[in-house]
C-alpha cells in the first residue's frame, strides 16, 4: 500500500518485474538475476525505466529442481 517495495521505494524489490517479466528463461534465471543486479549497481538500467536510484546492494535468490538446491548472493558496491 505505501510503496515501500516499488521504485523509489524504501526496499525496491523486482524492479524489471521479476523472471516471469523476462519469459522465466529455465537454466538461465539465476544469470538473469545476477546480470540485472549488476546493471543496477552500475547505474545502466536507466533507459528502461527500471533503474534503483542509488542502489548500493542487490540479492538474488534461486532455486534449482523441486526446491533441492537453493542459492543466495549478495551483491554490493564499494564507496
Amino acid at each position: 500500500e505505501k510503496g515501500e517495495t516499488q521504485i523509489g521505494g524504501r526496499i525496491p524489490i523486482n524492479p524489471s518485474g521479476g523472471l516471469k517479466a523476462k519469459g522465466h528463461p529455465i537454466g538461465a534465471t539465476g544469470a538473469a538475476q545476477a546480470y540485472e543486479i549488476v546493471k543496477q549497481l552500475r547505474g545502466e538500467f536507466v533507459e528502461r525505466g527500471t533503474q534503483v536510484e542509488g542502489a548500493k546492494i542487490g540479492l538474488t535468490d534461486t532455486l534449482g529442481g523441486d526446491s533441492a538446491t537453493v542459492c543466495n548472493i549478495i551483491y554490493g558496491i564499494k564507496g
